[in-house]
């Protein structure tokens, strides 16, 4: 192993991230009591162009204005490739109040877009003499964005996330669908056997790349791996499955693009009593075994050993944190 120890993730649930457009503030009162832990006021993809000024003055009213209860309150700014992103900054930290936490950067694609952000909410930070220093979650949602997601998820001390936004990566990526997230009609192999005979079909993952670099950029660097939308908001167990899927592969939460999608999520990425209680005798069927000299021990027919024990303190810390 690396001399360098893996830095810890914040020390915050983030299962369910909740968003709601900007351009329509009667949802605001109803996110902030769901129970979602990161809310998400958009700015940018479900705001009409028209309605940008005033979406932004809608936030920076509820940010003041609404009790988030202990919400992390996160705010997408427009892409830095628009004419709006810089104003959603200024206006956000120079009128909005020091409630909120977080600014989402949509379509990062290295560093220096990163870098870029930093250096203007630092320049408002510093000018406006503002207490709470703003974190920052990056959406891998390009080619360029997957190809440097190291490097943005390493671009600033202000970085706690990175989420998948799986639609914009598909287009980026010139792949051939119009589904956001889940498994597409046409990424399947067929078994083997001869041309033009029955033969099963298997559906693949085509989000597991990004997923899986997604995780480990994080994982390197301290961040939460997110996983963006589910797009068939009438389709719970197909977000079951994705949510399960990205959580078997490390992400730590996902978001809900309706509120409906909240239970669900918060469902698939809380462990269950059972998970945790076989997770606790691990720890404490190893720590038998350490005191009695052994590095490994057998536990229900299946061999556990230190790795084990980290493996079930992953599960024992995501419930304790949960709890608090």
């Amino acid at each position: 192993m690396s001399f360098r120890i893996q830095p810890a993730t914040p020390a915050r649930p983030n299962r369910c991230q909740l968003f709601g457009p900007a351009s329509r503030p009667e949802l605001f009162a109803k996110m902030a009591v769901s129970a979602a832990d990161v809310i998400n006021l958009d700015l940018e993809d479900s705001v009409a162009p028209n309605d940008k000024d005033k979406a932004r003055k809608n936030a920076i009213d509820a940010i003041n204005q609404i009790d988030w209860n202990n919400k992390y309150l996160s705010v997408r700014i427009n892409g830095l490739d628009s004419p709006y992103w810089y104003r959603d900054i200024v206006d956000l930290l120079e009128n909005a109040g020091e409630r909120i936490d977080q600014i989402m950067i949509p379509k990062a694609g290295n560093a220096a877009d990163i870098y870029a952000v930093d250096a203007l909410v630092s320049s408002i930070e510093m000018a406006k003499n503002r207490k709470k220093k703003v974190s920052f979650e990056a959406i891998i949602e390009t080619a360029a964005g997957l190809a440097h997601v190291e490097e943005i998820a390493a671009a600033s001390p202000r970085m706690q996330a990175l989420s998948l936004g799986a639609a914009d990566y598909a287009a980026s990526m010139g792949m051939q669908t119009t589904g956001i997230g889940g498994t597409q009609t046409d990424y399947y192999m067929l078994e083997n056997g001869e041309p033009g005979s029955q033969r099963a079909m298997h559906w693949s993952d085509p989000w597991h790349m990004a997923t899986v670099s997604i995780v480990a950029a994080c994982r390197t660097h301290g961040l939460l791996p997110i996983d963006g939308p589910f797009g068939d908001i009438s389709d719970d167990e197909g977000f079951r499955a994705q949510a399960r899927r990205v959580a078997t592969l490390g992400m730590a939460g996902k978001w809900a693009i309706h509120p409906k999608q909240v239970a669900l999520a918060n469902e698939v990425f809380t462990p269950s009593d059972e998970k945790i209680s076989e997770a606790r005798e691990i720890i404490a069927a190893m720590e038998k075994a350490k005191s009695e000299g052994l590095g490994a021990t057998v536990y229900k027919g299946r061999l556990v050993d230190i790795a084990s024990i980290k493996q079930a303190e992953v599960i024992v810390r995501q419930s304790e944190m949960i709890k608090g």
